[in-house]
């Protein structure tokens, strides 16, 4: 996975702006991602792993699970906000299938900001692409302590 910044502190909340843009990333979607995400997340269905099944189910190959999916989501938000960020709600809408060898892209901005009892949110609104089209669009409220006055 690729992003073109990863941040190793964590954002201040006063220095994001509604219509920040979060750093794109990159995902190479392998036949070893997809059968290793359904595994780490006890997803045993055989359309994340036998190519022979998917197909008999009128898949054309197999693809990512939506635990796996959700992963690549929250992995997106940490590398922009950084490691102490913590999503505080995340809702994503699946949309077309992320076959191997069709990688996604995740993009999104800062959509909404605000703050109560010194905990600074950020609302952020993304999507993550391939060739097919969305793959999954979503909205996360992210926590970010730094800079709030109490």
């Amino acid at each position: 996975m690729t992003s073109t910044l990863k941040h190793t502190s964590t954002l201040a909340w006063n220095d994001v702006n509604v219509g920040d843009e979060v750093t794109p990333m990159d995902v190479p979607v392998t036949t070893t991602l997809i059968v290793a995400g359904a595994i780490a997340s006890r997803d045993y269905m055989p359309v994340h792993h036998d190519r022979d099944f998917a197909n008999s189910q009128g898949s054309k190959d197999i693809f990512l699970n939506i635990l796996t999916t959700n992963g690549l989501c929250v992995r997106f938000l940490h590398d922009w906000a950084g490691p102490e960020a913590m999503v505080k709600k995340l809702s994503i809408r699946l949309g077309v299938p992320a076959y191997p060898n069709d990688a996604l892209r995740f993009e999104g901005s800062v959509t909404d900001k605000s703050s109560a009892n010194g905990e600074g949110f950020v609302e952020v609104t993304f999507r993550g692409t391939n060739s097919l089209g969305d793959h999954v669009r979503g909205t996360a409220v992210l926590s970010l302590l730094d800079g709030v006055d109490a």
